[in-house]
């Protein structure tokens, strides 16, 4: 479970102004005592996003925040974490050349984006063979390449599982500088990615639903509207195995459905199983991308 990433977040903030202190104490202390919590501060505003892998935990950690910390706080319904990638290989030349008075700013870079296999995460390759760049300014692109993936094309969430390769560049003796180049590397990617068909990756869970035999049929129909895909049915006397693989954005609230359906009968168990694109015709991921950034 240490290997799974973020995959719900809610955005939480102290209602008194007076405590946002407090509260980043309490988050760090609640960070190291469970590594799997993970908090991200919100860009320019006083509001924190608190991550983790499911609904249940992180209401956990908001009552810690509320009862035992005695920080009043208010918390947004849970978020999905989405991710973005690409689907084709895009080239890009982006020159960065800004004149400020006797001082200036140039960086050329070529790189080439290409999508890499689910799960493989990022990966940089510096192929300039000359002095065309020089070598001392290639970790400021490679920060730079970094820092854009934080923030993605579509909706703003973590780029992941592409491969960028350095392959060509020029500086100037006066004007380049690490900085240039860094902001040189952040601008053309963004640029490759908007050209590289990204898309939206959702987290898939492997659910397992045991349920009387009597609600099988309301318990499947309710996954199919879910976008769950059946993988088997074992009959147990009297009871039910239901598998399936379903997305986490049609999950949340399950438990509460699923007791409506089977009477408080039925029980389920899910785990995240890996990432997959969303449906072109699902625009859900678009609405609650706003201020939930991975």
């Amino acid at each position: 479970m240490n290997d799974v990433p973020p995959l719900l977040g809610i955005v939480i903030e102290p209602k008194i102004p007076g405590d946002r202190d407090r509260l980043a104490c309490a988050l760090r202390k609640l960070v190291a005592e469970d590594p799997s919590l993970h908090v991200v501060a919100e860009a320019g505003s006083h509001r924190a996003i608190i991550q983790g892998t499911g609904e249940l935990k992180l209401q956990t950690k908001i009552d810690l925040l509320r009862h035992v910390h005695k920080i009043d706080v208010s918390a947004g319904a849970p978020q999905v974490l989405y991710r973005e990638t690409i689907t084709r290989a895009a080239t890009v030349d982006y020159t960065h050349k800004r004149q400020m008075g006797g001082t200036g700013q140039y960086a050329r870079i070529r790189i080439i984006a290409e999508p890499m296999p689910r799960g493989a995460g990022f990966t940089f390759e510096n192929k300039i063979a000359g002095d065309s760049v020089p070598k001392a300014f290639v970790p400021a692109i490679e920060k730079g390449l970094e820092s854009a993936l934080a923030a993605g094309v579509l909706a703003g969430f973590m780029v992941v599982d592409l491969k960028v390769t350095l392959v060509d560049g020029a500086s100037h003796d006066v004007d380049s500088s690490a900085l240039a180049f860094e902001i040189a590397a952040r601008a053309a990617l963004r640029e490759a990615l908007m050209k590289a068909g990204p898309v939206l990756l959702e987290p898939i869970m492997r659910l397992e639903v045991t349920t009387p035999a009597d609600d099988v049929a309301s318990v499947i129909g309710d996954l199919n509207f879910r976008r769950a895909h059946i993988e088997s049915q074992d009959v147990r006397d009297d009871t039910t195995v239901i598998r399936a693989l379903v997305p986490l954005a049609t999950m949340l609230g399950y438990v509460n459905a699923l007791r409506s359906l089977a009477g408080g009968r039925a029980i389920f168990a899910r785990w995240f199983s890996h990432y997959a694109p969303v449906p072109p015709d699902d625009d859900g991921p678009l609405r609650p991308a706003i201020g939930m950034r991975a």
